[in-house]
């Protein structure tokens, strides 16, 4: 009998002894182009990450909406991330969207992150009433807080809860990617400089690999921001890579 959930994380159970040696899942390599230099990833050991792709921020009755940022170019990420997440999912790579999911009540966010999301009396601020009457901000079960429409999704997809700008933080993201025996992330979403780059930051402390998609990636910042975590990730924290360059990329013989 098999103990454990991901089907790789996982103890056998027989009538004499209890084994811990976990499942051996065969490599499979896959090489493609990218920056600073072309990488071959292990597909069995492979997410798709897509960070934050909300109706909150990028729906025109979304929360970033309200405040004033045009959501259209937070849209532009979606075609790529479609392609790439069915190409995960053809390859049996697990599909991980990593959403922002507030407590109804608030208690998991401190008075820093409040502030940044409502620092200007009358404002609407995390977990705040939609004026539309379509649920509270970013709250877990929200209108707010779901995938947007255009994205495709599929049942067998994960979907995890954050309430920090980076992904690793108070939530049960690294336990998911421990028993689905990930170790290389591929980064897609929004915001590049914000909740991307957090989540791709803390990754690699975590030992993760860590690679940034350029074209599924977007932010209402300056693009000087942008230019910033390109130099940084190439400099300190992994690769970055295009999609069509992922997707015309070619399997490598096992080592």
């Amino acid at each position: 009998m098999e103990i454990g959930f991901g089907g790789r994380h996982a103890w056998t159970v027989g009538d004499e002894a209890v084994s811990l040696v976990r499942p051996v899942i065969p490599p499979r390599p896959f090489g493609f182009t990218a920056q600073p230099h072309p990488v071959v990833v292990d597909l069995a050991r492979t997410a798709l990450i897509v960070v934050d792709m909300q109706n909150d921020f990028i729906h025109e009755d979304g929360w970033f909406a309200g405040k004033g940022i045009d959501p259209l170019p937070l849209r532009a990420p979606v075609p790529a991330i479609n392609a790439l997440s069915a190409f995960a999912r053809d390859n049996e790579a697990p599909v991980i969207w990593l959403n922002w999911g507030v407590r109804a009540d608030g208690l998991n966010l401190p008075p820093s992150l409040a502030y940044v999301g409502n620092h200007a009396p009358g404002g609407r601020g995390y977990t705040d009433p939609d004026p539309n009457g379509r649920g509270n901000a970013l709250e877990r079960g929200s209108w707010g807080a779901a995938t947007y429409d255009a994205l495709d999704t599929d049942p067998a997809d994960i979907v995890v809860d954050k309430s920090r700008y980076g992904g690793f933080t108070d939530n049960d993201f690294d336990g998911v990617l421990r028993n689905l025996g990930v170790h290389t992330l591929i980064f897609t979403g929004i915001n590049i400089d914000r909740c991307v780059f957090a989540t791709l930051t803390e990754a690699t402390f975590r030992g993760y690999d860590a690679i940034l998609v350029e074209d599924a990636v977007a932010t209402p910042s300056p693009a000087a921001c942008t230019e910033a975590v390109h130099f940084l990730v190439d400099k300190l924290y992994g690769f970055r890579a295009t999609s069509p360059s992922i997707l015309a990329g070619t399997a490598e013989d096992t080592p």
